[in-house]
């Protein structure tokens, strides 16, 4: 059997510091790699009846059906956004379906579908991307950033 005598002693453990502050980078939010507050909605995870508020990137992996208004929002392949959006950068790589206002710019990728309502700045589509629906772009005034335009939401339906 092992007898300690004292020589041996574990360390204290090292203080941990408080939660960690976000990046408030804004040339780094102003673009894809936005890192200020973010959500992410996991694989097999079901957001229903949400209003989203307050977040800088939205990334959807799993199902969302909700109003929103963000700098960011980015679908992942297995991903589905139904609702309505007012975005300034829309990456899409699974499915939109609803009223999208992308004020800077909409990139959907090869296998990304985007049906709707749909406004924006600049247009990416790559090939194998499908965009469909009643399709405008913005005028001047019409991109106003965030800040300038506070999303109205809309019920969507069955939820009201």
């Amino acid at each position: 059997m092992f007898k300690n005598n004292g020589l041996f002693q574990n360390p204290p453990p090292a203080p941990r510091p408080p939660y960690p502050e976000p990046a408030r980078n804004e040339a780094a939010r102003a673009g894809g790699d936005a890192k200020g507050s973010k959500l992410i909605v996991g694989p097999d995870i079901k957001l229903k009846g949400a209003e989203i508020t307050d977040c800088d990137t939205l990334v959807v992996e799993g199902r969302v059906e909700a109003a929103m208004d963000s700098r960011v929002i980015q679908i992942a392949q297995q991903g589905t956004f139904c609702g309505t959006a007012g975005i300034d950068v829309a990456e899409i790589h699974g499915r939109f379906e609803g009223e999208l206002t992308a004020r800077k710019q909409l990139v959907i990728h090869a296998g990304g579908k985007v049906t709707g309502k749909i406004r924006y700045g600049k247009l990416q589509i790559e090939e194998g991307g499908e965009l469909s629906g009643d399709i405008s772009t913005l005028t001047g005034n019409e991109a106003a950033t965030r800040k300038d335009r506070p999303l109205v939401a809309k019920p969507l339906a069955g939820l009201a």
